[in-house]
């Protein structure tokens, strides 16, 4: 080893900007990843490709499971019981863990040189 690191691939950028996004800075952080998708969405290695339009339709689901669901729960239910809060944190903590080992797993896969899938995502890539 040189010691040296190489400058990271885009799919491992891609990955990275999901992983922020659902952590650290939601906002910032998907609109980096449009950018970085708008410059590698065609491009010719088919690794890049691949994690790039994953990670965006990945980020676009996210904002759809983690707003869309507990907005729905809050619209159909009554705030005042109990039972809908329980509910809430539930869905939120278990959709939101979901998400985030899904992205190490695909940070872990565009670290090593290697295609990731998704589950549903798959004819994304």
């Amino acid at each position: 080893m040189s010691g040296v690191p190489a400058r990271a691939s885009p799919a491992v950028q891609a990955e990275a900007l999901y992983l922020i996004n659902l952590l650290l800075v939601p906002g910032l952080a998907f609109l980096l990843l449009l950018l970085l998708f708008r410059r590698h969405r065609n491009s010719t290695d088919p690794l890049v490709r691949g994690h790039v339009r994953q990670t965006v339709a990945a980020s676009l689901l996210a904002g759809l499971l983690l707003a869309g669901g507990p907005a729905l729960m809050v619209l159909t239910g009554d705030l005042s019981r109990p039972g809908v809060w329980i509910g809430l944190v539930l869905y939120f903590v278990c959709c939101h863990g979901t998400l985030v080992l899904l992205g190490v797993f695909g940070l872990a896969r565009a670290l090593a040189g290697k295609p990731a899938a998704y589950p549903l995502l798959e004819r994304y890539a």
